[in-house]
């Protein structure tokens, strides 16, 4: 069974920087595109990050330049660093992924989520 977990998430004041982690078992990894989604309260779930099997990356205008999405094929992780956090960056962060294809995000399996928020 593949799963997805994520962890990383907490507190942070704006201009902060929080690092969230997602690692993955019972798969492939080396073989998976990988994600990061967000959904805040009242709003619809969007995309944040994506990285590919071969590491080309991308990212939603409203974090590109502030967050870095990266893997390690070793470790079987995904990692999102988020930088410069702002209070509309609170949301519950979700980690995604599967052998991508063709398709584009989102991939097969989800993560539980991780919980951010920005606040003084």
């Amino acid at each position: 069974q593949v799963q997805l977990v994520e962890s990383g998430g907490g507190l942070v004041q704006p201009g902060g920087s929080l690092r969230l982690s997602c690692g993955v078992s019972g798969s492939i990894f080396s073989s998976y595109a990988m994600g990061w989604y967000r959904q805040a309260p009242g709003k619809q779930r969007e995309l944040v990050a994506t990285i590919t099997s071969g590491g080309s990356t991308y990212y939603a205008d409203s974090v590109k330049g502030r967050f870095t999405i990266s893997r390690d094929n070793g470790k079987n992780t995904v990692y999102l660093e988020m930088n410069s956090l702002k209070p509309e960056d609170t949301a519950v962060y979700y980690c995604n992924g599967g052998r991508a294809g063709w398709r584009k995000a989102p991939y097969e399996y989800w993560g539980q989520g991780t919980q951010v928020t920005v606040s003084s």
